[in-house]
């Protein structure tokens, strides 16, 4: 994991300017740091990179890194480099290094801009080809890794974070109000519906997507991976046993590293079983690291306990400390470059740091099961929907309302015929989003989109989470919270034949006995220890405002209230009447934490 910057134009850029820039990356790359600078008669190219050593330690495999006229900078990891590298020298390749890096290389070199589709592995990458006068970017299939770009008539930057195109441009930014008035008004899961950022300027390559600059310093993007659910006749046995061989291999090729490697442990069966089978069926001397959070709606200390001493393993507990809340969140948004998108990540960040003060550079997190294997209570709904002419319908029904019914907080979704009465039901995606819309001083509506990816309801649903919703966002905060700490974080279930196999299981054994992830729970039978199994329990990963913020106290009041330009968008009277809740509802939490970020965040200069 590293940090990558350039530049691709007709200026010069000073060495004060790379100097300065470098020095920003250091939390991504502390290891080394270094840059090249390429002239020719089109103009300049600025390639920098900053090494946080995880395969290879040796200086060799630094970049950036030349080969037969192209040079790379890479920020990510191909999982995979083993193999595809004993491929490569069959054809004649020959290496001076042990890194992925090269092996990167030279795969560019034998397939050309194909070689992504050789790639298992999680990347943002830039090739500039000396031979052929074009950058090549690419950024993998699931977008893990960050690619943001700002286009200029002079000339394009790129990099990993905001700040670091920021201070290469020497540009002020100009925020985005419709990112912001999203953020609060629709939360977290419309920030990534229509490829904008939180600043004009600022784009992202978008997921499995390749783009080439060439002399014309226009940005050409392919996409070269296409998701899509193409369900096959298979037993429910077969499912099991092809979930537990692609899962099985998706971590025993994340075990791969030359430094010590940690997990994030939850209560939940997705991490709890990523430890569980490095420790069992690899032998990894496992070490984990658990939030724990008293508000009994997130504790999930039993269940982590419970993996921890099934497995022996060295655990740390993070027990939330808010002490200086308003310098902790101010430090991470700084570093994060816009608002943070959920009280989650807030308390992640707490994680993040724990793990790297314990001297590792490789977390592992369950990221992504929900959308691979069903797990939201929605999908319940959406399940018994597509299952209504189905033989078994009458069980699945019953057994939703033996198990599940009772586990269900929102109203909408303890109507399970909730998908009967109207298929185009999203209203528990953005909760409470016209109520927030109230409260700001101008009228803003931002509708409720989504990708049509395939007919099925469910998948069609858990597609979009996966690459519009849920998952980019995680993924945007895991990476920012990681990095800020020097820390490599990876995500097995983000798997490309994993996920393939995934979606090519028919959706009526996706459910069963009233679980979700049905077919994960029986693919780690014997590996993961029952009490987690079999509990189906969804808490997810999170924190109560009240465990962040004590509302009773004068001064949290007066930072909430003080003015500032976020009241040029909020009714004051309405965020004052909030801090008066005794007891505040998940979604005006969701708001008030993303008000408070909003006000930070606008407060900083841009």
């Amino acid at each position: 994991m590293c940090g990558i910057a350039g530049y691709i134009g007709k200026r010069l850029i000073d060495e004060a300017t790379i100097g300065q820039t470098l020095e920003l990356m250091r939390n991504r790359g502390p290891d080394v740091r270094g840059f090249k600078h390429f002239s020719n008669e089109q103009g300049q190219i600025y390639l920098l990179h900053s090494r946080l050593k995880i395969i290879d330690l040796d200086e060799r495999a630094n970049q950036p890194f030349h080969l037969e006229g192209r040079t790379l900078i890479f920020n990510g990891e191909i999982y995979n480099y083993v193999e595809l590298r004993d491929d490569l020298k069959k054809k004649g390749h020959k290496f001076t290094t042990e890194s992925d890096t090269e092996v990167l290389l030279h795969a560019y070199l034998e397939y050309g801009e194909q070689c992504v589709d050789h790639f298992e592995g999680m990347w943002s990458f830039v090739i500039y080809d000396e031979k052929k006068s074009i950058l090549f970017l690419s950024r993998d299939r699931f977008a893990e890794k960050p690619l943001f770009y700002l286009e200029t008539e002079s000339g394009i930057y790129f990099a990993s974070e905001i700040k670091f195109i920021r201070q290469l441009s020497g540009l002020r930014l100009t925020v985005n109000k419709k990112q912001l008035l999203r953020y609060l008004t629709n939360g977290y899961k419309s920030l990534y519906k229509h490829g904008e950022a939180f600043f004009e300027e600022i784009k992202e390559v978008p997921y499995a997507n390749n783009m080439t600059i060439n002399n014309d310093l226009q940005c050409h993007l392919k996409r070269y991976w296409l998701p899509r659910y193409a369900p096959q006749e298979m037993t429910l046995d077969e499912a099991i046993e092809g979930t537990r061989r692609h899962l099985f291999e998706s971590v025993r090729l994340r075990l791969r590293s030359d430094v010590p490697l940690a997990f994030c442990l939850s209560g939940g069966i997705d991490s709890s079983a990523l430890v569980s089978i490095a420790a069992k069926k690899f032998r990894y001397d496992v070490s984990t690291f658990t939030i724990i959070d008293e508000d009994e709606r997130y504790n999930e200390y039993a269940n982590a306990k419970a993996t921890i001493d099934d497995l022996g393993c060295r655990h740390t507990f993070i027990r939330l400390n808010f002490d200086n809340v308003f310098e902790k969140l101010t430090d991470l948004i700084r570093y994060h470059d816009v608002p943070i998108a959920t009280i989650t990540y807030f308390a992640h960040s707490f994680l993040s740091r724990a793990i790297s003060e314990n001297g590792y550079k490789v977390a592992i997190s369950g990221t992504s099961a929900d959308e691979l294997f069903t797990g939201y209570y929605d999908h319940f709904n959406l399940h018994l929907f597509e299952m209504r002419d189905h033989p078994g319908f009458q069980t699945f029904l019953s057994d939703w309302e033996q198990h599940v019914q009772k586990l269900v907080r929102n109203q909408h979704l303890k109507n399970s015929r909730l998908y009967f009465d109207n298929q185009d039901f999203r209203g528990h995606v953005y909760d409470d989003h016209d109520i927030f819309r109230s409260y700001l001083k101008n009228d803003f509506y931002d509708g409720f989109v989504e990708e049509r990816f395939c007919d099925s309801l469910l998948r069609n649903r858990m597609l979009n989470e996966l690459f519009h919703e849920a998952t980019p966002v995680i993924l945007h905060e895991d990476d920012l919270n990681s990095m800020k700490y020097s820390v490599e974080n990876r995500s097995p279930y983000l798997d490309s034949r994993l996920f393939a196999f995934a979606y090519s299981i028919p959706s009526e054994l996706l459910i069963k006995n009233g679980y979700g992830k049905y077919i994960l729970r029986q693919a780690v039978e014997g590996v993961l220890n029952d009490k987690v199994r079999l509990d189906n329990q969804k808490k997810g990963f999170n924190a109560s405002i009240l465990s962040i913020f004590d509302f009773s106290d004068p001064k949290t009041r007066e930072y909430f209230l003080d003015d500032g330009p976020i009241f040029e968008f909020v009714r004051k009277e309405n965020v004052e009447s909030l801090l008066e809740m005794r007891q505040v509802p998940n979604s005006y939490s969701k708001f008030l934490f993303n008000f408070i970020n909003s006000k930070i965040f606008l407060e900083m200069d841009n």
